[in-house]
């Protein structure tokens, strides 16, 4: 799927979304229901990563994100699985639907100490067994791709999750933060499952490292959003001239970004296949100046506009909550850790000559 616009126009007006902001369960089944009416219009066909319009891609689920962060954490995951099946060869083989006719697709690959889902091959094909973390999406999507293990050996299913079998846990995310998207955890007891690709290929292939900065494209939006409460208060009243420096502080920082995502979509569309052995290092980086430029937003609107919109504002502060928490797929101090040792590895346009 390459050929959608990105453009957000199956969600009508923007407070379609916005009038449920006290509500987290109206407003989780809103987002759920944006999410199957975008599905439904080819609202969610991106240009797929490496193909030319990379950034459009990223603009795209951006755009989303300031609309509201858990229907662009669904948008982004849907996105990402089919160009996963791209990637891999899989869309429309072994029972895997290549998208459309409102197949809404998850990733669910999170593996955090304590939970294990096992992979046992059978007559037939694969069944999964265990409790998967962390999926977004838990009752609103038809299809997911999903980690598990074989032995030692990572591999990727794609899973039908109206199935019997697969069980969303509820209770399993009481926090608020993102509680739109529909983050559970999920049982899958002995459910069958489609093989995608080798062992290790959903690692190992570079739109892995692509599809990392559509996330942070994501977490730009949602900054963004955050951002817009302190420009209409700083248009509307006389805030002074310390808010009005985090203003100018936040507008410099989100400029930044975007030029930094222009770069990386050039980037990524120069060298798809990752020939030059620099994707991991770019996605790296991308990540780790979006994460801090979207913490600083979020301090900087904070300190300039105080309680007041946190306590007032239903969206305002639903959009703090759900940066707050996307953010945190940043492993901080170990994310960056990384990046230092691959720069240590690499040679960076920065260093002596």
């Amino acid at each position: 799927m390459s050929g959608g616009t990105g453009q957000v126009g199956a969600l009508g007006d923007r407070g379609e979304l916005s009038d449920r902001g006290a509500d987290a369960e109206a407003h989780r089944r809103c987002v759920a229901e944006a999410f199957t009416r975008m599905a439904a219009c080819g609202e969610l066909d991106l240009p797929l990563p490496g193909g030319g319009l990379t950034r459009a891609r990223w603009e795209a689920l951006t755009r989303w994100a300031q609309w509201d962060l858990s229907l662009a954490r669904l948008a982004e995951g849907h996105a990402d699985a089919v160009a996963i099946l791209a990637e891999l060869d899989a869309q429309g083989w072994d029972g895997v639907p290549a998208g459309g006719d409102g197949v809404r697709w998850g990733v669910w690959a999170a593996e955090p100490p304590g939970y294990a889902l096992e992979a046992r091959r059978v007559a037939g094909g694969w069944r999964l067994f265990g409790v998967k973390p962390f999926c977004s999406g838990a009752r609103v999507c038809t299809h997911a791709l999903v980690t598990a293990r074989e032995g030692e050996l990572r591999r990727l299913f794609a899973v039908e999750v109206a199935q019997p079998g697969v069980e969303p846990l509820p209770g399993s995310w009481p926090g608020p933060g993102m509680a739109g998207s529909d983050t559970l955890d999920v049982e899958l007891d002995g459910v069958w499952a489609v093989s995608v690709g080798e062992p290790g290929a959903y690692l190992e292939r570079p739109g892995f490292h692509h599809g990392g900065i559509g996330v942070a494209a994501c977490w730009h939006g949602g900054a963004r959003a955050v951002a817009r409460t302190l420009l209409s208060a700083a248009r509307r009243w006389d805030l002074g001239p310390h808010a009005l420096a985090h203003l100018g502080a936040v507008d410099a920082r989100l400029a930044a970004v975007g030029a930094l995502l222009d770069g990386a979509a050039a980037g990524v569309d120069a060298d798809p296949l990752d020939k030059d052995g620099t994707a991991r290092l770019r996605a790296m980086r991308v990540r780790a100046a979006v994460e801090d430029a979207s913490g600083d937003v979020l301090a900087r609107v904070g300190r300039a506009l105080g309680a007041a919109p946190l306590g007032h504002d239903a969206v305002h502060a639903r959009a703090v909550a759900d940066l707050t928490v996307y953010l945190r797929q940043h492993h901080a101090e170990r994310d960056l850790a990384a990046l230092g040792k691959a720069v240590c590895a690499a040679r960076t346009d920065w260093e002596d000559t």
